[in-house]
Formats: C-alpha cells, structure tokens, sequence
C-alpha cells in the first residue's frame, strides 16, 4: 500500500506540471492573438517555472533510503553556555520546518545544558521523503551573533552538529545478534512528576561491534522505550552501511556526504543578517526567517548540486 501511495503521488506531481504546462501553451495563443497582457503570460509562465523545478527537485530523492523517515541528532560543540543555546535554536528551527511541512515530530532523547539550552537532543521527523530532504544537513552548523550571555555584548562564535539517520521501517531488513548488544536502564530527566524519579524507564543499548550507543526516554515504559531504542540502532547500523556504499562514489558524492567537526556546512551570521551554505554558496539575508524554519531553499539548493 505504502509503494502505490508513493507511485501514485508521482503520476499525480507529473499530472499537475503537464496540466500547469498546457496551460501556458494556451495562455501563450491568447497572448499572440491580443487577448491577454504580457503580465499575466509572464506570471503563468513562472508558475510553470517553479512547478517544473519542484518536480525536478523531488526526482533528486531517488534512493532507497530517501523516501523513509529520520532521526534527526545536534550536539553542542565547544563553548558551553553559548553552544547549549545554539543547540537548542537549531532544534526550534527543524522543529519548525517539519511542523510547516506537515511531518510529526516526537522527542527521543534530551540531554539538557547547565546554564540554558541542550547539551544533545534527538528527535524522530515521521513523514515521507524527510531523511531525503534532511540528509543534507549533516555536520557542522556554525552561529556568529552577538552574545545575549555576555556582559560586554561580544561577538561570539558557537558550533554545533547535526546528523541525519534514515529511519528504517518493515521495508528494510537489518539483523542484530542479541549477543552483540549491552542493555542498561536509567532513570529519565526532564517532566514526568514522581514516575520520573521512582522508575528507571529510559533505556540506553550498546552494539558491541560497532561501538554504536542509542537512548531513548521517550515512553514512561521501558519496554516501550526497548522497542525504540532498537529501532533507533537498527536506523543507525543501516545509515553506517549506506555511508560504506557512499564512499565508493565518485567525488562529488562522496564530498556531499562527508561529516567533519570545523568544516561548517552553514553559517548563520546574526549581526550581519545572513545565512549562508558553504557547499551550494546559496544564502539569504532572511534570518529570522530561517531560524522560524523556512530553510527550503536551502535543501533544495545542495541536493540540486549532483544534477
């Protein structure tokens, strides 16, 4: 049911852009023959124009792997308080862009700052095509602004990290040897009242192979969060495989899939209003904007790289 779903929304996309594109070819007759202005030729042919750059957009998401959902993962980097903060605003704006989108978002896992903000956070986007959307916003994400947490009003730096997971699901097969993985249980942080401090319902498992640790303290039952955090390693198991098949790829590739701590992806300079991809070059002087979410154009620029 899941793959007619997804053929039919493509012959549905491809029906839409034919039907926007005859449009125009009549539109265009009118025009020749003095019955409509240029302006509205001109605002029907852009119309097509963008409809045709969305479907050559989405025919990006080809793989496997693009279709399924994600677990999205930031990590603070150095800086303390400041890097704890910028954690927690890039969580707001993915939050925001999948909310938008309308994907669900659920929390996994949350390691909260001393201060203010989060140390390291992991949340679950569910809807089709995300990990393809998102798979591009893997590493390094560099804020420069003015310090709210500095007395003198310094300009600061701070750098934090994001990873994209494919979610599997029932379509994809990966097998985990129950001798190969450690379970521990611990008690979850954050809300929950009594329940929170009387039993330990967060789980955290370990693949002894690969050196891969997952927690999860989604759900008040541990069995619950078992379940979860097994999907979760069974989501990065297969995301480690795929990045094997990466790596055989010729350059390009391979460049648009390598993760580093100091090559920043992204910087998003507050002081100056502006956002800027180092690997497409595209940017905005729309801050605010894309700290609410709206970082479409940016998706689409670096996926649009390879074409």
């Amino acid at each position: 049911m899941k793959n007619i779903k997804m053929n039919k929304n493509w012959v549905e996309d491809y029906q839409k852009v034919s039907a926007i594109a005859d449009d125009t070819e009549v539109l265009l007759e009118f025009f020749r023959e003095g019955e409509v202005k240029e302006s509205e030729l001109e605002a029907q042919f852009s119309k097509a124009e963008d409809a045709v750059a969305d479907l050559e957009f989405k025919s990006t998401l080809d793989t496997k792997e693009d279709s399924l959902s994600c677990l999205l993962e930031i990590n603070a980097g150095a800086g303390g308080t400041e890097s704890c903060d910028w954690s927690e605003m890039l969580l707001r704006m993915y939050t925001m862009w999948a909310e938008k989108s309308g994907y669900k978002v659920r929390l996994l896992n949350e390691v909260r700052g001393d201060v203010a903000g989060i140390k390291s956070v992991e949340i679950e986007i569910e809807g089709d095509y995300t990990y393809g959307h998102l798979k591009g916003e893997n590493g390094v994400h560099r804020l420069v602004r003015i310090s709210p947490f500095n007395a003198q009003g310094k300009r600061q730096t701070s750098f934090a990290s994001v990873f994209v997971h494919p979610l599997v699901d029932d379509t994809i097969e990966v097998t985990i040897n129950p001798a190969d993985i450690e379970w521990d249980t611990f008690r979850a942080s954050g809300a929950g009242g009594q329940h929170v401090n009387k039993t330990e319902s967060a789980v955290r498992v370990r693949h002894l192979p690969s050196g891969v640790v997952v927690e999860c303290q989604q759900e008040r039952s541990q069995h619950l969060n078992r379940e979860k955090a097994l999907t979760m390693l069974k989501s990065r198991l297969y995301e480690l495989e795929l990045q094997k098949q990466y790596a055989e790829r010729d350059s390009v590739e391979a460049g648009k899939t390598k993760i580093e701590w100091g090559a920043q992806i992204r910087s998003y300079v507050l002081d100056d209003r502006r956002v800027k991809d180092h690997r497409s070059n595209y940017s905005t002087n729309k801050t605010d904007a894309v700290l609410d979410g709206d970082i479409d154009a940016f998706l689409k620029a670096y996926l649009m790289l390879g074409t």
